[in-house]
């Protein structure tokens, strides 16, 4: 089971974490985990979640990200593998899933204990060292590692096969968390007489997640192809990934891989998941792929017409408020045929 099919299982866990009585039963009810996951989920009760949130986090940002693409992220209602059989190819699709899902575990986690929430974590005092000029530290430090050891014992507790795919997955996961690392910064807040920065207090915070999902995205867009490899250990036959094209760059520990090739999605095909694209908004001014030629994949488009209320004519009265009237627009909306 693939890391999103058994983190897609915490997707509904957040109403029931709101009960913590029973908690050894509440985590022998969720269906699929391996001994380990059981074992973190029974001691680690309070950041469980969390660990739905990042869940969620991670899905609503796919869907952001491939708004406009054939494949759009598209979830499937009563259903454990909420995406279909999309994720069970070792493709670019996979990949950013597995990346983008990983770091909004260890996000959703690291931002959940800044919050006070669990008492088993909190601010980060680790990393501060002397303060820079013209300020001093302050709040509460993002403690981002203990986030990500969680969304790597949690997540990568399956991926322990000596197969391709599980090299693949822990690459990927490992990937979208380091994301976080590389992106924390710090965040600042002035002191002082009408705002006059006399004083500036500053700490460690992650960035805005939609951040990472953009940087994940070229990621996607760029990721390396690899090819599988089989070599003899004291363990048995191993599989471990290898780039298939030598005079490309080699990919990094920050780049995310992948060995299969993906459908165009253009049709729908339940074996591989794929929803097709009729009757998908398109633009028809783009000449990306959100264009109406490429994501209606040649079989044109239809052009209706809409009305849309919105409010408009604003005027600000003094003091304080704004009213406005409702105008009624008329919009073209391109759909694939």
């Amino acid at each position: 089971m693939k890391l999103l099919k058994y983190l897609e299982k915490s997707l509904a866990l957040g109403q029931q974490y709101s009960s913590l009585g029973s908690q050894p039963l509440l985590c022998g009810s969720i269906p699929g985990l391996v001994a380990k996951q059981l074992r973190f989920c029974r001691n680690y009760i309070e950041i469980m979640p969390s660990v739905a949130e990042g869940v969620k986090l991670g899905i609503q940002e796919c869907q952001h990200q491939f708004r406009g693409r054939r494949w759009n992220c598209t979830t499937i209602k009563d259903n454990l593998a909420i995406f279909g059989p999309v994720l069970d190819k070792a493709t670019r699709e996979s990949a950013f899933v597995h990346a983008i899902a990983s770091a909004g575990v260890a996000f959703a986690v690291t931002r959940s204990c800044a919050e006070g929430t669990s008492t088993m974590c909190g601010c980060d005092s680790h990393h501060k060292g002397p303060p820079g000029e013209g300020w001093k530290w302050g709040g509460c430090s993002e403690d981002a590692e203990f986030g990500v050891l969680v969304s790597r014992e949690f997540a990568d507790a399956r991926e322990n096969r000596p197969d391709a795919r599980s090299a693949m997955n822990r690459h990927n996961n490992e990937a979208g968390r380091t994301t976080i690392l590389d992106h924390m910064h710090l965040r600042c807040k002035c002191h002082g007489l009408s705002g006059s920065c006399e004083v500036k207090t500053c700490w460690w915070a992650q960035p805005d997640f939609r951040a990472l999902g953009d940087y994940l995205k070229d990621k996607y867009d760029s990721a390396s192809e690899m090819v599988v490899e089989k070599h003899r250990e004291s363990r048995g036959w191993v599989e471990t990934l290898r780039v298939k094209y030598n005079f490309f760059k080699h990919p990094t520990e920050r780049d995310l891989v992948y060995y299969e090739g993906s459908p165009n999605f253009c049709e729908p095909n339940p074996e591989t998941g794929s929803f097709g694209t009729r009757d998908r908004v398109c633009n028809v001014s783009s000449h990306g792929i959100e264009g109406c030629d490429l994501l209606c994949c040649g079989r044109g488009h239809n052009t209706r017409t809409e009305k849309r209320k919105e409010k408009c004519h604003c005027i600000f009265h003094w003091c304080c408020y704004v009213s406005c009237q409702e105008c009624v627009r008329v919009y073209d909306v391109h759909t694939c045929k």
